[in-house]
């Protein structure tokens, strides 16, 4: 028998179904798999248009507070305006263009929710500051006064009127987010805050001096300067800063330096030595917080809106809720907002940008600061400045910006880095 190294080997030949497998293999080349792989792997993700990565809990506070918002116009100005002339003895008149601003508002949230900030907004940035700044110096010279400062321009033809500083306040935002995401040593160093400062005190001082609406400058200066403050590294040059602007605006006001808010400073530290004139507002508004108690006199029964506190659907109109709705209904509004502002920090940490960090950093500095300085003046806490509360204050151009403004947040909550 023939030893098996000895035997010569016997190719067989490959069955029909191999062959068949190789020739599907050669069609195929196995070298193109791995630049398959690669393409799919880094395919670019595409954000599609969708409501599902929204931040509802923010929305549903904006609502929420938007529709408390329209319930306490009606209520706070329904007897002034049947009774006075300006309004044409219309009841439903301030309601009425309430309503208006809130469905343009909606519609100005829906828009801004629907595509992508950091590629689609960004762009305007540098169109929106210098168009918000030329609307400030048409203001200047053709806004129409009211008790002493120029806030609003009118549309002929159409009847009405909007507040360009309410639309400063979010292109500020956008402006200095834009930058400072541009080049993060501008937030690091003196020379970048310094240039910074520039654009922002651009601003302030048409506000501020050219329509003498101190109140929307201070708002000016704390999103600009907030938005750097978060951004920087460095502390201690915003501490002394605003350590020495509080210190400065004290001495002025002490002084008597500041006209007209000098005696609004009087008056803040004791409404009752002048109270027919600069304490009656802060006195009567005082009376209705006080007289709201725990759950209120009922919604509708306020006895401070029927001419005694001067424009209670205005500015003043938290002390109104206080007195209908007591204090659970002002606890419920502050909770409203302590809701929003959470969410919207919240947001920010969560971008998927620094653009998107600061500017949500920004709109939440509007709302919080507004809100903060608006039940600080009701309660007679700060000097009395007109600040309207956010969402719920009558002002058409106040409540479109800041609906519009929140469609802003929850963009930027659609493409947050995690959960």
């Amino acid at each position: 028998m023939q030893p098996l190294r000895d035997r010569p080997l016997r190719v067989m030949p490959d069955p029909q179904p191999r062959q068949r497998i190789v020739r599907r293999m050669d069609e195929r080349p196995i070298r193109q798999e791995p630049e398959i792989r690669e393409k799919i792997e880094y395919r670019p993700k595409i954000h599609k248009v969708s409501l599902v990565n929204m931040d509802y809990t923010l929305l549903i506070s904006m609502v929420l507070l938007v529709l408390i918002g329209l319930i306490m116009v009606y209520s706070a100005s329904y007897y002034v305006a049947a009774t006075s002339a300006r309004f044409q003895h219309d009841m439903f008149g301030p309601i009425r263009s309430q309503v208006m601003a809130a469905i343009a508002g909606f519609a100005g949230l829906i828009a801004m929710a629907n595509f992508n900030y950091s590629k689609h907004l960004r762009k305007f940035t540098v169109i929106a500051y210098v168009v918000a700044v030329v609307l400030l110096i048409l203001t200047v010279f053709f806004g129409e006064e009211v008790n002493g400062a120029r806030r609003w321009i009118d549309i002929p033809g159409i009847g009405f009127r909007f507040q360009p500083s309410e639309v400063a306040k979010v292109a500020l935002a956008m402006f200095i987010a834009h930058f400072i995401a541009s080049n993060k040593k501008m937030a690091d160093t003196y020379k970048g805050m310094a240039i910074l400062g520039v654009f922002i005190g651009i601003m302030v001082a048409i506000v501020g001096f050219g329509t003498n609406n101190m109140s929307s400058a201070i708002i000016l200066a704390i999103v600009g300067f907030g938005i750097i403050f978060v951004a920087s590294s460095k502390t201690l040059p915003f501490i002394l800063a605003g350590g020495g602007a509080v210190a400065a605006l004290t001495i002025v006001l002490a002084t008597g330096g500041a006209g007209f808010r000098a005696g609004r400073f009087a008056a803040w530290l004791d409404p009752f030595a002048d109270p027919t004139d600069a304490g009656f507002q802060i006195i009567q508004s005082l009376f209705a917080i006080g007289s709201g108690g725990m759950f209120g006199l009922g919604l509708g029964q306020s006895r401070q809106k029927l001419g005694f506190i001067p424009e209670a659907h205005n500015d003043i109109i938290f002390s109104v809720i206080s007195e209908e709705l007591g204090f659970i209904g002002a606890s419920l509004v502050l909770f409203l907002f302590g809701i929003y502002i959470w969410r919207a920090i919240k947001i920010a940490l969560n971008a998927k940008d620094l653009y998107g960090c600061l500017l949500a950093t920004g709109i939440a500095l509007i709302v919080g600061s507004q809100a903060l300085i608006n039940i600080a003046v009701v309660t007679n806490t700060i000097p009395n400045t007109g600040v309207p509360l956010p969402f719920i204050s009558h002002g058409g151009t106040s409540l479109l910006v800041l609906m519009t403004a929140t469609g802003i947040l929850l963009n930027i909550s659609r493409y947050q880095s995690k959960a």
